[in-house]
């Protein structure tokens, strides 16, 4: 059983925001599945049930994240989670399948990291690096009306490299659903 953590912080006011770049792949992949949600109070998220994963978007805010993920995992008594999360070291429309590892500065992932170590499977969402101005802002601000275009090409094959993840080995998974970027045209970023 899967259990699929997308990144992101509750509310309109964060709805397609880069930071939530791991909610909106939660979403497609609830509408392109057969789910049931079983959300619990408890559980500080929406969680959603097919037939071979359990989709999780912690409603904790970012820096709580490890709250909600915690609570789901010993609930069911499942394996670790494959997180998907908003990566600014990676160039806009960048897939990274990554094993483990550091938190990057990342506060929801240092958050699960706090509360249920940091080896699980991040399929990392390139966002790029702001040019000028600040990164919190940048982050949490829209995508540009460039990359928007580009938005569900980019979600769909994550999604396809982590259906592939039931049939694959993860080396496999990781050669043939990376991809560098995305290169946006017309682009002012």
């Amino acid at each position: 059983m899967q259990f699929l953590v997308g990144l992101g912080n509750p509310g309109s006011a964060y709805a397609s925001t880069r930071h939530n770049i791991g909610f909106m792949v939660i979403d497609a992949l609830v509408r392109r599945l057969t789910t049931q949600e079983i959300s619990k109070k408890s559980f500080e998220g929406e969680l959603y049930k097919s037939s071979s994963k359990f989709l999780l978007k912690p409603q904790t805010f970012m820096n709580l994240s490890g709250r909600s993920v915690l609570a789901v995992k010993q609930f069911y008594k499942i394996d670790m989670p494959i997180v998907i999360h908003d990566d600014l070291d990676l160039p806009f429309g960048a897939i990274r399948f990554k094993m483990g590892g550091g938190h990057g500065g990342h506060n929801g992932l240092k958050s699960i990291d706090g509360a249920v170590g940091r080896e699980y499977l991040r399929i990392r969402m390139g966002i790029g690096r702001p040019k000028h101005g600040s990164v919190v802002d940048f982050v949490l601000g829209k995508f540009y009306d460039e990359e928007l275009p580009y938005i569900d090409e980019w979600i769909d094959k994550a999604i396809d490299g982590i259906l592939a993840l039931e049939t694959l080995k993860y080396d496999d998974v990781a050669s043939q659903y990376s991809q560098k970027k995305i290169t946006v045209k017309g682009a002012n970023v």
